[in-house]
This record gives C-alpha cells, structure tokens and sequence, in this order.
C-alpha cells in the first residue's frame, strides 16, 4: 500500500490530467481535514494497474489554493481512484518508522481497506457519462 500511494504521489506532482471525451467527464471532489497542502491523485483503468501499476491519469488538487476537484476526461471504462492528502506539501506521503502512512488518504467509491487499501473491486467504479463522486479524505 505504501509503495502504491507513494506512486501517486510522485505521479501527480509530474503530469497532469489529460483530456480524451468531454462526454465522460470525471468529477471527483474531495473534502478534506486539513486546509493545507495538496490532494495528489492517481486513477487507474484497470485491476492490474490499481494493484501495483502505473496510473491512467494523474492530478493534483490545491487545497492551499482553494481548490477542491480533480476533473478527468476520458474513455468510457472502469475506473479505479487512490488519493493522498499532501498536508505538509513535500511532494510524497509521509509515514511513520513502521511504514504506515501517517497522512490521510482515501478510495474511490470511499472504499475502506482491511490491513491495507481498499481492493478494486470496492473501489472500481463505470464511467459512461458524467459521473462525480465526493470523497472523504480524513
């Protein structure tokens, strides 16, 4: 898991998102605990690349700045989201020295992991239109 999200984070400070099909236009809008720092966030297209790939789209949100979405748009297909709040804005997800993350993160579909991050087929979630989910990053 930290592997996966420490991706993310580096992902999202690299590129971000690309514009495919305005028709499938993804809006995830994150709330958030901390006004501070960035939400750094990696979508995936497949299980394969949830579970240890490299992301479909990345993005970063300014919540310092005031923002709150992430907007993608893209093919129709299944989706999958992992998210990490950047509090400190350093660029990575922060963890203790047992290597859990001791910055906030979140799923797709607000999936909650068992002893890790939440599996793809909690978290997965169609894309065939307009679709918009709120995530809760705490």
């Amino acid at each position: 898991m930290i592997r996966s999200l420490a991706l993310v984070a580096a992902l999202a400070c690299a590129a971000p998102a690309l514009a495919q099909n305005a028709d499938n236009r993804l809006t995830l809008t994150f709330e958030t605990g901390a006004e501070t720092g960035a939400v750094l966030v990696a979508l995936y297209d497949s299980e394969a690349a949830y579970e240890g790939g490299a992301p479909a789209r990345v993005a970063q949100v300014n919540v310092a700045a005031g923002q709150r979405e992430a907007v993608f748009d893209l093919p129709a297909g299944t989706y999958g989201m992992k998210a990490v709040h950047d509090i400190n804005g350093n660029g990575k997800m922060d963890v203790n020295p047992f290597g859990m993350p001791t910055e906030p993160y979140a799923f797709s579909n607000n999936a909650v992991g068992n002893m890790g991050p939440a599996k793809w087929d909690r978290a997965r979630f169609e894309v065939s239109a307009a679709t918009a989910q709120t995530i809760r990053i705490r």
